[in-house]
């Protein structure tokens, strides 16, 4: 990360850090901390063809302390393994101190296909709080246990959990660049698009089904949509100068992107087909990094205006840009949260680049990381976690910290450097 620069091509360059990589191989997840009251909860493992690669068990107690807000409890002491409700001895979990416990089962069914049943039972209580079943083909066990540790987490949390949901980030192997989407813990990698020339600037579409980024194959940055589903691909941008990055309205209609098409950055409006552009900020500075607010009505930017990178919002009708960020000197990359009520972004503190949180209402800001080379912070669709890239060991890696700062991960890649990452939104 450096200073901002006051040419458009130098903005680019920010984007532009040396990558190196594997393609296609998943992230490894090392957990540091949790929140200060952790729920105890014992998930037995399943009962479960063993040609199946993984048991459902190991996903889910996974799934559940990457949140920070549970404690996976050691199940091989318990002499009886249950594995339906039937078999629970319920005093055996008490001894344990496990307030919930998990069972379940797949088997096998005609056409290869698989029945996963599972159930949430509460210890104390002696009830069940949830019990569903699927129908699945085998490749989409590990998704099935990314949906069961959703359902836990909803029912002992009231939030809804975001194990089912994906990821993107770039990497470089050899001389190719790679745009990639994973699962949210990093597993199940597939490559979007290839290439030789940069790719920067993911963004998600607000069902999930499509991706804006930028690439350079053109030999300029030019702003295209690709489907998830078909694959198909089409030019959005590729007005005069630098296109670059795009961001969705909440709606999936519109996208908000940054031209160079008649001066200094700036930021456009433009529809989800490439038609209607709009200019939206007029100013003598660079505006750059546009994100909308959750509800459409304003987007959040960074603008060196004032002489220094900060960010500003301004209302998606156009008007005067409103200073948001006023701790610090340095100020980018606004991401504003789920619920409209939180902004994180990345602030040079002492000559390090850290995820800082700033509560819109009030103004007050906490540095969340502690690592000194932060960027692309990117909320959790439940506004719990945060994820972001940082440096490693001269490498480029993924990062999560929880939106109170108490739970810390890392994804990192053997061998290979990861930038550019985007949490995407519920499959809607």
């Amino acid at each position: 990360m450096q200073p901002m620069l006051k040419t458009a091509t130098n903005i680019f360059l920010l984007c532009l850090i040396a990558l190196s990589g594997r393609a296609n191989a998943a992230l490894e997840i090392e957990i540091v901390g949790g929140a200060a009251q952790q729920i105890p909860i014992a998930v037995v493992p399943f009962a479960q063809p063993a040609v199946q690669p993984d048991n459902l068990a190991t996903i889910i107690n996974s799934d559940l302390r990457r949140s920070g807000l549970f404690r996976a409890l050691e199940t091989r002491g318990v002499s009886n393994q249950p594995h339906d409700l039937a078999e629970v001895k319920y005093p055996e979990w008490a001894a344990l101190q496990a307030q919930a416990l998990v069972v379940g089962h797949v088997e096998l069914q005609p056409n290869n296909r698989l029945k996963v049943s599972f159930r949430l039972l509460d210890v104390l209580k002696q009830t069940s709080l949830a019990g569903l079943e699927y129908d699945i083909t085998p490749t989409q066990l590990r998704g099935t246990a990314h949906k069961i540790a959703d359902v836990i987490y909803e029912k002992m949390t009231g939030e809804k959990g975001v194990f089912d949901t994906r990821i993107s980030y770039i990497i470089k192997q050899g001389n190719r660049f790679q745009l990639q989407v994973a699962d949210a813990d990093g597993a199940n990698p597939q490559t979007v698009l290839s290439s030789v020339e940069p790719i920067i600037s993911p963004a998600w579409s607000p069902e999930g089904t499509r991706l804006a980024y930028v690439s350079f194959e053109k030999k300029k940055p030019v702003i295209f949509v690709q489907s998830l589903v078909t694959g198909q691909r089409q030019v959005l941008a590729n007005f005069k100068g630098n296109n670059s990055a795009p961001s969705w309205s909440p709606d999936g209609m519109r996208l908000a992107i940054v031209l160079t098409y008649a001066a200094n950055s700036q930021i456009y409006l433009i529809n989800s087909d490439g038609t209607g552009l709009q200019q939206l900020s007029h100013s003598s500075g660079i505006d750059t990094e546009p994100r909308w607010s959750p509800d459409g009505k304003w987007l959040y930017f960074t603008s060196d205006r004032g002489g220094s990178p900060q960010i500003y919002r301004m209302s998606t009708l156009g008007g005067d840009a409103q200073r948001v960020t006023f701790e610090g000197s340095y100020n980018v990359s606004a991401r504003p949260s789920p619920d409209g009520k939180l902004l994180t972004y990345i602030r040079r503190e002492a000559g390090s680049f850290r995820v800082a949180q700033q509560e819109l209402a009030s103004g007050q800001v906490q540095l969340l990381s502690e690592t000194t080379q932060d960027e692309s912070p990117s909320f959790a669709p439940n506004g719990r976690m945060i994820l972001y890239a940082t440096n490693s060991n001269g490498r480029g890696v993924l990062a999560i910290v929880s939106a109170d700062g108490r739970t810390k991960q890392r994804l990192s890649e053997a061998g290979g450097d990861v930038r550019e990452p985007a949490w995407g939104p519920w499959i809607k």
